[in-house]
C-alpha cells in the first residue's frame, strides 16, 4: 500500500512538473512576443519610446535599475554555484524552467515600469534606409530564434527536462555541437540580439541607454559563459581558436595576422 502511495505521489510530481514547465514556457513565449513590439515600437501599449512621463534624471535612474535587475537575475541564476544551491530546494527537472520564468518576469517588470526619455540621437527618414533597418531588425529576431533551435530550443527553455522527468528517464544535457550558424560564430544568439538592439530608424535617448546597457551586459556575460563552456567541453578550447566570437571571419589569429602586417608595413 505504501509503495503504491509513493508511486502515485511520484507520478503526481512528474505531471505537476510538466505543467509547471509548460506554464513557464508559455510565460516566456508571451514575453518574447511582447519584446518584439517593445523594442521595435510595434503595437504594444508601453514601448521603449512611448510618451515620457517623468523628468530625465528620474527616468534614467528607473531604467538603469530595471536593466540592472534583469542583468543580475540573468547572470546570478546562470552560474553553477547558484544552480547547485537551487536544486537542493527544488527538483533539478524544473531548475531551467524556473530560470526561464524568473527571466521572463524580470523582463515583464521592465516593460511595465520602463520610463521613456526625451531626446533623439538619429532619425533615418529615407524610405529605403528605413526598410533596410527594419530588415536588419527582423534578421536579428530570426537569428535569435534559429540559434535556439540549432542547439536545442526545448532544452534551453526547460521543456525537455520536465518531459524526461515525466517519462522517468535520466536527463542528459545535449552534447557539444556546432551546427549551422555556430560554425561561423560562437555566439549567434548574442549576435542576433545585437542586431535587435541597434537596428532602429529612430534612436532615442531611451533606446540608446537600453542598447548600450544590454550590449555591455552581453560582452560581460560571454566571458562567464565561455569560462563555463571550457570547463564542461574540452573541444571548446580548440573551437574558440577556430571560430570567432561574434564577427564572422574575425578570430584572434586573423587579428594577430593583421597586426603583424601592419607592423611590417610600418617598418617598411
Amino acid at each position: 500500500m505504501s509503495k503504491e502511495r509513493n508511486e502515485t505521489t511520484m507520478t503526481s510530481k512528474r505531471i505537476a512538473s510538466l505543467f509547471y514547465g509548460a506554464a513557464c514556457y508559455a510565460v516566456f513565449l508571451a514575453t518574447f512576443l511582447y519584446t518584439i513590439g517593445f523594442i521595435g515600437n510595434l503595437g504594444v501599449p508601453n514601448s521603449i519610446d512611448s510618451t515620457p512621463q517623468i523628468p530625465l534624471g528620474p527616468a534614467v535612474l528607473v531604467d538603469t535599475l530595471l536593466l540592472g535587475v534583469f542583468a543580475l537575475q540573468h547572470s546570478v541564476m546562470a552560474r553553477q554555484w547558484f544552480k547547485r544551491g537551487l536544486t537542493k530546494m527544488i527538483s533539478p527537472a524544473i531548475e531551467r524552467s524556473t530560470y526561464v520564468l524568473l527571466s521572463s518576469l524580470a523582463l515583464a517588470l521592465m516593460f511595465w515600469k520602463w520610463q521613456p526619455i526625451e531626446g533623439m540621437v538619429w532619425n533615418v527618414e529615407n524610405s529605403t534606409g528605413r526598410v533596410l533597418i527594419y530588415s536588419a531588425y527582423a534578421f536579428g529576431w530570426v537569428t535569435v530564434l534559429v540559434a535556439t533551435f540549432l542547439i536545442n530550443h526545448f532544452d534551453l527553455f526547460g521543456l525537455r527536462q520536465v518531459w524526461f522527468y515525466l517519462l522517468g528517464k535520466q536527463y542528459q544535457a545535449p552534447g557539444f555541437r556546432t551546427p549551422g550558424l555556430y560554425a561561423y560564430v560562437r555566439h549567434p544568439l548574442y549576435l542576433g540580439w545585437l542586431f535587435v538592439f541597434w537596428s532602429t530608424p529612430v534612436m532615442t535617448t531611451a533606446h540608446l541607454l537600453f542598447a548600450a546597457a544590454t550590449t555591455a551586459y552581453i560582452l560581460i556575460a560571454i566571458q562567464f559563459e565561455e569560462r563555463d563552456l571550457r570547463s564542461f567541453h574540452r573541444q571548446y578550447v580548440d573551437y574558440s581558436r577556430r571560430v570567432p566570437m561574434l564577427i564572422p571571419g574575425f578570430t584572434r589569429r586573423s587579428s594577430e595576422a593583421r597586426g603583424a602586417v601592419s607592423q611590417a608595413s610600418g617598418r617598411g
